[in-house]
Order: structure tokens, then sequence, then C-alpha cells
């Protein structure tokens, strides 16, 4: 019986693939291990094992304009800020090549074509498909090279979410820093982790507590912007977003008057520096209808 990295093995296999596109397979959870997905490329694998691996279709070169609604709350020259309804999906993706806020963008604003990229133009940072609420989108270059840098540095960028969350947490406030990295099981999922993750830093305040509903509503405010971070961080306090199908509570939702069509998660205030004037600007999008019924704040 002899070993061998997971990724040699997928080379070997795959001779017309390159190395990086495998390793992105590893990443996304596309490769299992005898059933269990692989946790990085380099693990060692027996000539035993089963390895079994999954192609994604891939993602049209370029996206098509679509005229598609979009609720601007300001746009400019250089930016736009769109408060993001949930179910619409950021950038085409596997599954969702169609029907996205990049295509609403390009029908919107024809001259976005190839700013910052092709697939994904204008786009600096995202919001879960069913997230709702403020995100901005670079339309020029300049713009987009200042909002990249802003963004990537946490610096000047001030973002505040409301959540619906099962339970009340123990304290009224608190601060969460740890790091964030992939599930070493579920590669789909995230979770705190303890070496290969990158520093997730989530600021809560209790807004309040509805006891009949057994719901909190709590702002969050990101001092930066993993992937999941406020929904990972609000399981770890014991009191998961309402309607979250990876780290929620499925059974507490089915109790709830109505039920939750999606997690309960809303982008609720962006404040930044504008990347070509300058000067501080401040957003704020309504919370949304779905949500209202679990809030006493924002009706």
């Amino acid at each position: 019986m002899t070993t061998s990295r997971l990724d040699l093995v997928l080379a070997a296999r795959y001779p017309d693939f390159t190395r990086s596109r495998l390793k992105g397979l590893v990443d996304a959870g596309f490769v299992l291990v005898n059933g269990v997905t692989a946790d990085k490329p380099g693990m060692k694998v027996r000539d035993t094992d089963e390895i079994e691996v999954e192609f994604p279709p891939p993602v049209p070169a370029e996206p098509e304009p679509e005229p598609i609604p979009l609720a601007v709350v300001y746009e400019d020259d250089d930016l736009i800020v769109i408060n993001k309804p949930p179910g619409l999906v950021v950038h085409p993706a596997p599954g969702h090549f169609t029907g996205t806020l990049v295509n609403a963008l390009l029908h919107h604003c024809p001259d976005l074509k190839g700013i910052g990229g092709v697939a994904r133009p204008g786009i600096v940072h995202r919001l879960d498909q069913d997230t709702s609420g403020l995100i901005v989108v670079a339309k020029s270059e300049p713009a987009m090279a200042g909002l990249s840098r802003a963004f990537a540095s946490h610096a000047s960028i001030e973002k505040t979410y409301l959540a619906v969350c099962h339970g009340r947490p123990r304290l009224d406030a608190g601060r969460i820093e740890n790091r964030i990295g992939r599930h070493p099981v579920d590669r789909k999922r995230m979770a705190i982790v303890e070496t290969n993750g990158k520093t997730a830093i989530t600021n809560w305040r209790l807004v309040a507590f509805d006891a009949a509903k057994g719901v909190s509503t709590v702002e969050c405010r990101i001092e930066t912007g993993r992937t999941h971070q406020i929904r990972v961080h609000m399981a770890s306090l014991g009191c998961p977003v309402v309607g979250d199908k990876v780290y929620g509570k499925s059974a507490l939702d089915k109790r709830l008057a109505p039920p939750p069509a999606r997690q309960l998660l809303h982008a609720w205030k962006l404040a930044l520096w504008h990347p070509v004037r300058n000067e501080k600007m401040s957003f704020e999008a309504p919370v949304p209808a779905d949500m209202a019924d679990y809030l006493s704040v924002g009706r």
C-alpha cells in the first residue's frame, strides 16, 4: 500500500487540468475521499482510497445585460449603491448563470463591462444570496481601485447589519474576534478554526428581545468581511440567525409564525469614503418587509 498527495493523484488522473484548477475544485468542496470532503490539496491518500470528483458546469465567459429592476440608493459617475433584495445572487456562478445583480448592473450601466474584470465587473464585496441590503459597486477604474483597497484593508469602511437570532445572548453586547476558515469536514461550510483561517471581528449589540417569539434583534458591526462571518459568529453564541439553513436551527424556525423563507440578515448601514472625491458618505437601507414581523426596530 502506497500513499501520495491528493493533488498529485488528481494531476495524474486529469492531465488536461492545471494544478490551480484542481486545487480550486478541492478548496470548493468538489473532491471527496472515501465519501468525505477533502480538506486540502496536499492531504495524503492511499492507493486504495476511493476518490470522487464533481465538475461544476462552466460559467459563461461574459455575463449578459438583463433588464432586472434595481433599487438604486445612490449613483454617480464612479459608483452605485444598491439595496439588494433577498434571493438575488450577486454574480454569475455555477447554478446561477443569469438573473444576477451583475446581469442587472450591466443593463443599468452599459459602461460597466470590463471594470475590474469581465466576470464580476465593478464588484468589490458581496452579500449572500439570501442576505438583503446595501452593496456598493464601482463604475470606473479609479473607483474600483480605491474601493478594492478599502475593502481589502477594512479601512474607512463601516458595515452594520441587523440580524434576527434565535434565543437571547447571555450579554447585551460583545466583541467576537477569532479566525474563520473552511470547515475541516464540510468544505461548503465555514467554521471557527485555530489555523488556516483569517481573522474575523464582529462587534454586536442586543437591540431587543421578543420573549413571546423567543428571538432577538441584534446589531452587528463588522470590522472584517469573511464569508458567512455574522452567521458563524452568531451561531457560536448559541443564537443562530433565524432561517439560516446552514448554521441555524430548522426546528425552531418551524415554530415561528410565519416561518422564515430565508435567513433574516440585512446589510442595514454602510459608510465609506468616496474613492474619487474623498468625502464621507453614509447610506441606510430600510428593513425589508419579510423581516418586519420579527423586528422591534426599523418599522
